[in-house]
This record gives structure tokens, sequence and C-alpha cells, in this order.
């Protein structure tokens, strides 16, 4: 009789640690489940912070041309000019004229002429002054057909990203894919007062066609490019 009241207690001891266990491990797993779900979210955070902007930057890729840029009303633009054709030789290193290094145009920015043997590359489309290439391998691109959007010095900020973005928009297109901005190099001359970009094309007719413009539009683009298109050129099956 008197072992009885020793074996309930023993009992309840046992109880009171399985329930301390169970108590342990439910509390365990509530702590799991909750840095489970703070990882969840914070890696759902991560995701949304690369997706979206790339995702938002994909979007105003594909936005239509003339929205880029100001539009053309604002932009400042005169109407687009013809200039009268001038030889279309080779210069430069490889050439039979191997020392010229500098060809003196007849315009600012040149529309057609003389130029160096080797195009720019087509897998660039936008220069800064510090990579852009002598404006002889450009006027080289003009003959295959390609259209210029040249920018001052004073070119900066929103207007500088909108002639960026155009360099990726634009070529998107592949009517379209003949299309490069550069850096205007002032050595060669500047531009009129109140013009600091220059949209320039060559036709097939071997006249040069020129469009100034006191800011960068996408609209000004979009109409000079349908107007002259990259059909239209001396070479226009040439990369």
């Amino acid at each position: 009789m008197g072992n009885k009241p020793k074996q309930a207690s023993s009992a309840e001891r046992r109880a009171r640690i399985e329930e301390m266990r169970r108590q342990q491990k439910a509390a365990e797993r509530r702590k799991n489940t909750v840095i489970i779900g703070l990882g969840a979210v914070l890696g759902l955070g991560l995701i949304a912070a690369v997706a979206i902007p790339i995702a938002m930057k994909e979007r105003e890729q594909s936005a239509p041309v003339a929205t880029f840029g100001v539009p053309l009303a604002e932009a400042a633009c005169g109407d687009p000019v013809d200039d009268p054709a001038t030889s279309a030789n080779h210069v430069g290193p490889g050439t039979q004229s191997p020392n010229v290094g500098r060809v003196e145009y007849a315009t600012v920015p040149p529309s057609n002429g003389d130029h160096f043997e080797t195009p720019a590359p087509l897998s660039r489309h936008f220069y800064t002054a510090d990579d852009r290439p002598p404006v002889e391998n450009l006027v080289h691109n003009l003959e295959h057909g390609y259209t210029i959007l040249w920018y001052d010095s004073t070119v900066a900020g929103a207007d500088l990203q909108a002639a960026r973005d155009l360099a990726e928009r634009v070529p998107r297109d592949s009517e379209n894919r003949k299309f490069i901005v550069s850096a205007w190099d002032d050595s060669y001359g500047t531009l009129p007062e109140g013009k600091h970009v220059a949209l320039v094309h060559w036709s097939a007719d071997n006249k040069g066609h020129r469009q100034l413009c006191g800011a960068v539009s996408g609209e000004a683009v979009e109409q000079f490019i349908n107007r002259f298109p990259s059909s239209d050129s001396p070479e226009p099956n040439a990369a």
C-alpha cells in the first residue's frame, strides 16, 4: 500500500517530461516555420528587386520609337536638307591613298563622301566621346544604309539617356537595324547654334540628307528613318 503513491509520482514525472518534450518540439517546429517563411519572403523580395527593373526596362525598350526623348514639336528640328554628291573613295590605311588620315568634309556633319575602308561594326549602336570611331569609318556606314544620330558635347542628362535608349530600341526593328548613335567630333566643325543633334543618311542617288535638331526626339528619328530607309543607299546589302 505504501508504494502506490510513489509509483503514481513517477508516472506523473514521466508524463510531465513527455509534455515538456512535446512542447519543445512544437516550439522548434514553429521556429522553423517562421524561419522558412521569412526566407521565402526575403527570397521573393530579392527576386522582385531584380526582376521588376528588368521587366520595366524590357517594357520601356519595347515602347514605340516616337515616345523616346522629347516630342518633335519641342525638339527645334529644322527640315531635312539634301546635300550634293561628292566623291566616295576608300582612303586611308589599306587603300591607294594610305596617307589620308583625315577627310575634310563639305558639311557638318557629313552625309556622304570619301571614307575609310572599314565601317564601324554592326554589333555597336552607341558611342560616347571616349570610344567613338573616326568620322571616316562612320561615313562608310552611311554608304551601307545606316542612319546616324550624332550628338554634340552639350547633350547630357535625360537627353543623353534618350539617345542611348534609342540606340537600343531602334535596331530591335529588323527594318531599322542599321542605326548608330555617336558623339560628334567637334574638330570636324561644330553644329550650328541651337542645334545639338544631327540625323544623317546617304541615299542611293548619292544625295546626302541631314536634319538638325536642338534635342533628342524619337519622333524625329522615326520620321527620318521612314523617309530615308536603309534600303535607299548606295550599298544597301552590305553589313
